[in-house]
């Protein structure tokens, strides 16, 4: 049985199928952004095809799916979600533009979320009525301190129920039943306006894989990392904006194991964006304040810095002379000039072909030509507007965007505290081969690693990931005063909950992990705190709780306070369900080296003749000293003058860069 793994992005959807002894078979189309589902077939039409199948019986041969898609993130990005409305406490509408600003003394701080008024029936009414005059499609319902007790929003969600049978309904104390009111308003918001988009768009490509003769389960990526089932996803749409990233980084943790190098920076350039993390240690971090479109989302998501820099970044020059690239992008319709579909922008890609990096007759492994004059012209305008020629322009633009993309680097590593040249920049997507070595040059690294399945690691890494759901509580109090087995019993009844959500679709074996949120008394901001090492034999578990809490801050911030209130605020459980993992992809048979498949012309400073090598042709151990191009159907790896490339067993290149003076 297949399982396959299918990552919608801008410009492309990329898919992977995974046979039961490891084979790995790619595919990559053209996204259809007025309807994704519609490039997914063509996609698994496209695998079928490499595998020597029919659609339906590759179909019929898969036990499990797993998607990542950007329809949640593109709603919020396009202001294109549902038409939305907020029922809240009465004298509260106004926290959505307050924001964390709110610095009075409206609210009691020592307030422990007791209903005190009775919800008015009266007042729901009224307000549900105002809903039904407006037409309205989804309803978020976020009173003041349901994050202690949920009661007033069941019950308005049951009324909700009862008068507006299709709309779309987002609890707080579902979505975030957490304390700080913002955080939790705005998460729920989102969530109901993506909700319906996500929703719609799930159960119609549902559909379709069942027309089209699927019978398994289709998972979908999480923001965390995990996956969940399609009934999940669309019940906790907030948690799947950043989806399509999540499976790059999945795949970036698995392929740690895989290469034997804990610290990675992932680095995946698609189409239209650049998505850039850290992998310490083999793992990567989560944090619970990100924002999307200026919209905070508190729940768990990975760690990632996006960019608008990507193959299809137009490149324009203001009105000073000053050249930039991005972050606007031709998308996949029209697409770069070079495609011939209408496109006249310069994008990154024009630049590219006009520097002889891309074959113009061997783009996505012959299915598509493109068209060397119509990325001249288009990188012309640029050469115009500067005064210089078209290779002096095709090399700004290539030099504007890989500075933009180290830039990036930096700002999840150097701003951080965190030395960059102790990693290798692992560089994955379709376009990140031909920029990455000049990328590490800029930060000083030492290593790039680009795997066999670079152009679609994204798609492979969701195949890598387990079944996950998360909860959480607010238990708010100094952990000195509280009560241990109160406490206790809290963290068994979330995992009783989560393992119930996990055992409504999934019955394999299962792992919890618990953690706390903490803070000195003093302090507003608080730090997640593993619990993985607890004894929870022990009545009260809070002493070991607070000694790993004062462990925790000083390994952060190198200090910790034992003699400061120790806050407990939010208790945290994650519910996993292991699903099979990736079978090992047998290593490549011993063989003398390959020869060069050609050459070509390549522009650096000047031009050089340089050896283009067959990716998919390269025997393990086998080395190439750059200047060369390494092609294979779907990416293209440009070793520049000094670079020197060792092919892994797995078929992955393992490139050292020079040394430089670094970042």
């Amino acid at each position: 049985m297949y399982r396959i793994g299918i990552d919608v992005g801008g410009t492309f959807t990329d898919l992977v199928a995974i046979d039961p002894a490891g084979i790995t078979t790619l595919a990559k189309v053209p996204s259809t952004p007025e309807d994704p589902s519609l490039g997914v077939l063509d996609g698994l039409a496209a695998l079928a095809d490499r595998l020597g199948l029919q659609r339906v019986a590759l179909l019929g041969d898969t036990d499990r799916i797993v998607h990542g898609t950007t329809v949640a993130t593109n709603a919020l990005l396009e202001h294109k979600g549902a038409r939305l409305a907020l029922l809240t406490t009465e004298g509260h509408r106004d926290v959505v533009e307050m924001r964390e600003g709110l610095k009075d003394d409206r609210y009691n701080l020592r307030a422990d979320g007791r209903i005190e008024t009775p919800l008015d029936p009266q007042s729901l009414d009224e307000a549900i009525a105002v809903l039904q005059r407006e037409t309205v499609e989804s309803v978020a319902v976020c009173y003041l301190h349901a994050w202690r007790d949920s009661r007033h929003e069941r019950q308005t969600a049951a009324a909700l129920a009862h008068a507006l049978p299709e709309a779309y309904v987002s609890l707080s104390s579902e979505v975030l039943p957490q304390i700080k009111e913002f955080e939790r308003v705005s998460t729920t918001l989102v969530n109901a306006y993506v909700g319906p988009v996500l929703s719609r768009y799930l159960a119609r490509l549902e559909s379709r894989l069942a027309e089209a003769g699927y019978r398994g389960p289709t998972l979908i990526i999480q923001s965390h990392g995990g996956v969940a089932p399609i009934a999940e996803a669309g019940r906790l749409a907030a948690g799947a904006v950043l989806s399509g990233p999540a499976g790059g980084v999945a795949g970036s943790v698995y392929a740690a194991r895989l290469a034997g190098e804990p610290n990675l920076i992932p680095f995946d350039m698609g189409g239209t964006s650049t998505d850039i993390c850290l992998v310490v240690d083999g793992q990567a971090a989560l944090v619970m304040d990100r924002r999307v479109a200026g919209h905070k989302i508190a729940l768990n998501s990975l760690d990632i810095a996006s960019i608008g820099a990507g193959g299809g970044s137009i490149a324009r020059v203001d009105a000073g002379g000053i050249l930039h690239v991005g972050p606007e992008s031709a998308g996949a319709v029209p697409g770069p000039a070079c495609y011939g579909q209408g496109g006249t922008e310069p994008t990154v890609t024009d630049a590219n072909l006009v520097l002889g990096y891309l074959d113009p007759e061997n783009f996505l492994g012959g299915e598509r030509r493109l068209d060397p004059g119509f990325a001249e012209r288009a990188v012309d305008k640029v050469a115009g507007a500067l005064g210089i020629d078209r290779l002096a322009a095709a090399r700004g633009i290539h030099r504007v965007i890989n500075t933009n993309m180290a830039e990036g680097v930096r700002l999840v590593s150097v701003r951080r505290g965190v030395d960059p040249r102790r990693f290798a920049l692992f560089a994955f997507g379709g376009a990140a081969g031909l920029h990455a070595t000049d990328i590490a040059r800029q930060l000083g690294l030492a290593r790039v690693i680009v795997p066999r399945v670079a152009s679609v690691l994204s798609a492979w890494g969701m195949l890598a990931t387990d079944l996950r759901f998360e909860l959480s509580r607010t238990h708010i109090g100094d952990a000195r005063a509280l009560d241990g087995a109160a406490v206790k019993g809290l963290f068994e009844e979330m995992e009783a909950e989560g393992l119930a959500r996990l055992r409504a679709s999934f019955t394999g074996p299962a792992r919890t992990a618990r953690a706390v949120d903490m803070r000195y008394g003093e302090q507003v901001f608080e730090i997640t705190v593993p619990l993985d090492d607890v004894d929870w034999s022990f009545a009260d578990p809070l002493p070991q709780i607070v000694e790993r809490f004062h462990r925790r801050h000083e390994a952060l911030y190198t200090y910790s306070m034992p003699d400061q209130e120790s806050v407990l605020v939010n208790a945290r459980v994650a519910v996993s369900g292991i699903l099979e993992g990736l079978p090992q992809e047998p290593n490549l048979p011993a063989a003398p080296p390959s020869p060069a498949a050609g050459e070509r012309r390549i522009y650096f400073e000047d031009w050089v003749t340089a050896p283009v090598y067959a990716l998919d042709a390269l025997a393990p151990a086998q080395t190439i000293a750059g200047p060369a191009i390494v092609e294979s159907a779907t990416t293209t790896v440009l070793l520049r003058p000094g670079d020197r490339a060792t092919v892994t067993p797995q078929g992955w290149l393992d490139v050292t860069i020079p040394a430089t003076a670094g970042a």
